[in-house]
């Protein structure tokens, strides 16, 4: 196996195990890496089969999880930080995308006590190595500082629930593998069609 295709195949596993994604999206994700990236005579055929491989991977590994895993510890906090008038971006593109989420509030009358957010390739980061980095903005989009009691305040809820937590070099790094389970069965991906399909 090449290089490209063996990170193109650990793209396709970490948009898979990350549940970030419709399966639409997924697939549409996957088939645009492979043929970025790779000379295949059929991308179609090979985007949808790795899909279905790490589908098929993901549940069998699912099988062997607590009943409680990271993952549902992370979903407990950021609910509460939600209540405590915090917002949180699970999977935000990008920093303009957790800037624009604010300027929306403070336009609707809305404005949030903060914003915690983090990408994609952070929660890439944390399926295997146990560690998710969330950036923690005051509604100013001022960053967190020590001192800052709304540092404290997310720190306090993620260890609250069983999530060691401490800030480093700007954003606050939880110790928690993204374990979460498959909302769909490993069955086969079955896109809408496409022009060129």
């Amino acid at each position: 196996m090449s290089l490209a295709e063996d990170h193109v195949r650990e793209f396709a596993r970490s948009c898979v195990r990350s549940g970030l994604l419709d399966d639409t999206a997924l697939y549409d994700e996957v088939l645009l890496a492979v043929r970025n990236d790779l000379d295949v005579p059929d991308p179609e055929s090979t985007a949808r089969a790795w899909v279905e491989e790490f589908r098929a991977e993901l549940d069998t590994d699912a099988r062997a999880w607590p009943e409680v895993t990271d993952y549902d510890r992370l979903q407990l906090a950021f609910a509460e930080l939600e209540g405590l008038g915090l917002v949180v971006l699970q999977g935000c593109p990008d920093h303009w995308s957790a800037k624009a989420e604010l300027e929306r509030r403070r336009e609707v009358g809305d404005p949030p006590a903060g914003i915690a957010w983090f990408t994609p390739p952070d929660v890439w980061h944390a399926i295997d190595e146990g560690m998710l980095e969330v950036n923690v903005w005051h509604a100013s989009t001022a960053n967190v500082a020590p001192g800052d009691d709304l540092l404290d305040t997310v720190v306090g809820v993620l260890e609250h629930h069983g999530l060691a937590a401490h800030f480093d070099e700007g954003r606050i790094e939880v110790s928690a593998s993204w374990q979460r389970r498959p909302l769909s069965g490993p069955g086969p991906v079955d896109p809408a069609p496409t022009m060129d399909s």
